[in-house]
């Protein structure tokens, strides 16, 4: 087995040669870091929901967990695998576009409902609305922007790549959970957060997204050069008919064991992950004994240990192989996370900081050997509809747990609900864990799909 199958197939000829690369990467990395931080610019502000009355917005815990699940409404309701397979068909210059254009709008509406000052229920309704439309357009952007850097980086660096990108998205994450706590301050005097203030996140927020979107229309561009350059089309805009995408390929895709594999261990592991950071200061403050302010930088860590490690990951499995075994241990890291952020001796702030870099780095882990994995098991042309496919089960899951996590802060307090909402994530993590070994397991059993090799570019 030749060591270069991790970057399959030759690579590409580049415009402005390779540093045209970057420069697309570059452009493909804006939206996403907008698309997080607007996804998570409430994440450190999570506890204020828990006081409803001290909000002129009036939203309680339980309302932010369903505005929260509303990212994946319409991506659980086949959104995803239906504009997954569009993008196979008809290309990521324009279903791209579309969907950049789609996070967008839903972020308007998002922050209309904000500030708008209607009763609480119209405004959370407004926003869910809002927030499934933002939710659909930055996973479709997400699979665009992934499908893309397999496109110009296949038989090169593409775990680098695809880390780097991660990494800067998730830079997005870490610059909201700093940035919002200090632009949502308390009102002098009236105890209130004002709508204004609460809406200040999304401003800001909207603003990066607005970004994202000239940007795309750059990358957009350079696509083009790239498709001319590498004559992608053949003949009058007709796809070659080795690269066309056939409804069959679908049912090929969804009864392949190695996909279900990563796009199982995808949900488990991201919901204990991605849902946690939604409620993260609601669970460390009570649990260890933390300040808001210090709460906030604890779970600020995540994404800044991700935005370190991920990159490099990226490049040691472009460099040693071993992907299935990365999966395995940043999988267990997880779960280890969880198991301290639960049982850790109460009120004692080490331990909060400890579990929180463990799991920053088990999140750097996982989506290094992962992402760049399935291309291997997947052909080019079902990529967008592969990569659509796993965000979709993703999604299910980022649907249900928030809204779970919810309730439960609803219903306990303190000590009680930290814990309680930990129990979901360690029978995530121990679950992910699981799938993460079978996938070493057939990867063996399967060595000649190389998904344990490493690449030679």
């Amino acid at each position: 087995m030749s060591e270069n199958v991790s970057c399959p197939g030759a690579a590409p000829k580049l415009p402005f040669g390779k540093a045209g690369a970057w420069i697309a990467l570059l452009c493909l990395m804006v939206p996403m870091f907008a698309s997080y931080f607007f996804d998570d610019m409430f994440s450190t502000l999570s506890q204020i929901f828990q006081h409803p009355e001290a909000l002129e917005l009036g939203w309680s815990s339980a309302d932010y967990g369903f505005y929260a699940g509303g990212y994946s409404f319409l991506c659980v309701c086949g959104g995803l695998v239906v504009c997954g397979i569009l993008l196979d068909v008809f290309g990521v210059k324009i279903i791209g576009s579309v969907f950049v254009g789609l996070m967008a709008l839903g972020a308007s509406i998002v922050l209309f409902a904000l500030k708008s000052g209607f009763d609480s229920k119209v405004s959370l309704a407004i926003a869910y609305a809002g927030c499934m439309i933002f939710g659909l357009g930055s996973e479709i952007a997400g699979v665009a922007v992934t499908r893309s850097i397999a496109k110009w980086f296949k038989g090169r660096h593409v775990a680098l790549a695809m880390g780097a990108q991660v990494a800067v998205a998730r830079l997005g994450t870490a610059s909201a959970f700093i940035i919002s706590p200090l632009l949502v301050k308390m009102q002098d005097g009236g105890g209130i957060y004002t709508l204004e203030q609460t809406a200040r996140p999304a401003v800001v927020g909207l603003s990066l997204i607005m970004l994202g979107v000239l940007l795309w229309g750059v990358f957009v561009w350079m696509d083009s050069r790239f498709d001319r350059l590498n004559s992608l089309k053949a003949g009058k805009g007709k796809v070659k008919e080795e690269d066309k995408f056939k409804f069959s390929d679908l049912g090929k895709v969804l009864t392949n064991p190695r996909f279900i594999m990563i796009a199982l261990l995808c949900v488990f592991f991201y919901c204990c992950i991605i849902s946690f950071k939604k409620f993260g200061t609601s669970i460390v403050i009570p649990r260890f004994g933390l300040q808001s302010e210090s709460a906030k930088w604890v779970i600020s860590l995540i994404p800044f240990f991700t935005v370190v490690f991920t990159p490099l990951f990226g490049a040691l499995v472009d460099k040693v192989g071993k992907a299935t075994l990365w999966m395995v241990a940043g999988s267990v890291m997880v779960l280890c996370a969880h198991l301290l952020l639960c049982f850790a001796p109460e009120g004692v702030g080490f331990w909060g900081y400890a579990s929180i870099a463990i799991l920053g780095v088990g999140y750097s882990l996982v989506p290094s050997a992962m992402w760049p994995t399935v291309p291997k098991i997947v052909p080019e042309r079902n990529l967008g509809t592969a990569y659509s496919l796993i965000y979709w089960i993703q999604n299910m899951g980022m649907l249900l747990v928030p809204i779970f996590v919810g309730r439960i802060f609803d219903s306990y307090q303190g000590q009680s609900a930290a814990v309680r909402a930990e129990f979901i994530f360690i029978a995530l993590g121990i679950v992910a864990v699981c799938v993460s070994l079978l996938l070493v397991r057939s990867s063996k059993l399967h060595p000649e799909l190389g998904m344990d090799e490493k690449c030679r570019s």
